[in-house]
């Protein structure tokens, strides 16, 4: 666990309304993403506002990989939190949406930012990132990759886990892979031929468990994790997506996570599951 997890870190979730009268209209250029594509959270928004062709209408400011203020938090928004929580002593962490007219923070809450880059910015986009209808099935997509990858890989990896403890969250582990592998056998993504906020989850959740994940797995566990040939492959190609690409820093995600990680290294550290674009292979 990272020293910036273990401190209180006020959550700002004011949202970006439909009009002037929400006390924050979408208004073009008024705000500004502030974002660490090294954290999974920032890396999921980042995605998702250049899938939506946001860059002229909402800024973004791309922090550094590791946090650089001491304590956590970085140094470029400590300002903005010292104006938006009074006397604020803690870090500044990402992701944040910033008002530039009031120089205060609007929402830390990545859920409630994915939304409105959604809803209120990105609407006339063109691109369908929640068809009508699909809610639902974005949802369980998303509670699979948290509860079956996410949360199941960290404590298969936790060094005070013991033996069965261990094997059960392997098994939840593998299970959570195979249902996404059935996903794709006949489509080209999570939910059939559009590339939906599903893929954006499900991708980053991929990144994660190869980048992060499996520094603390035997090798054992990371060859039962690669063998989901359609996943990895699909994982692939979306590194290769001109929305997707420029925010995969495999460098940054590594520095990141040594500079915070007090878990153990493992044999599975040692076995790459995917040969990302730009790395060769």
């Amino acid at each position: 666990m990272s020293a910036i997890s273990q401190k209180a870190v006020p959550s700002f979730r004011s949202r970006i309304g439909r009009d002037a009268r929400s006390g924050y209209p979408p208004v073009p250029r008024r705000y500004r993403l502030h974002l660490a594509p090294s954290c999974p959270r920032c890396l999921r928004i980042a995605v998702t506002h250049s899938l939506l062709g946001l860059e002229d209408v909402l800024p973004l400011t791309v922090l550094p990989a590791v946090p650089d203020a001491p304590g956590g938090g970085y140094e470029a928004l400590h300002r903005l939190y010292g104006s938006s929580s009074h006397q604020y002593t803690g870090p500044a962490v990402a992701p944040v949406l910033s008002d530039d007219w009031t120089g205060r923070i609007v929402s830390s809450h990545s859920p409630d930012i994915l939304q409105d880059l959604t809803r209120r910015f990105g609407a006339d986009s063109g691109a369908r990132l929640h068809p009508e209808g699909a809610e639902e099935e974005i949802a369980a997509v998303a509670r699979r990759c948290e509860q079956d990858v996410d949360a199941a890989a960290q404590r298969a990896g936790e060094s005070r886990t013991d033996g069965p403890a261990r094997e059960a969250a392997l098994a939840t582990l593998s299970d959570g892979l195979d249902a996404l592998e059935r996903r794709l056998v006949a489509r080209e993504y999570v939910l059939g031929d559009e590339l939906t906020a599903a893929d954006v989850r499900l991708w980053v959740t991929l990144v994660q468990l190869d980048t992060v994940h499996r520094w603390h797995l035997d090798a054992a566990a990371v060859y039962r994790i690669t063998d989901h040939p359609r996943l990895w492959s699909y994982a692939r190609r979306l590194a290769a997506h001109p929305a997707f690409a420029p925010h995969l820093d495999l460098d940054g995600i590594a520095r990141r996570h040594h500079a915070h990680c007090r878990g153990k290294e493992a044999a599975g550290a040692a076995i790459r599951i995917v040969d990302w674009p730009g790395l060769g292979g």
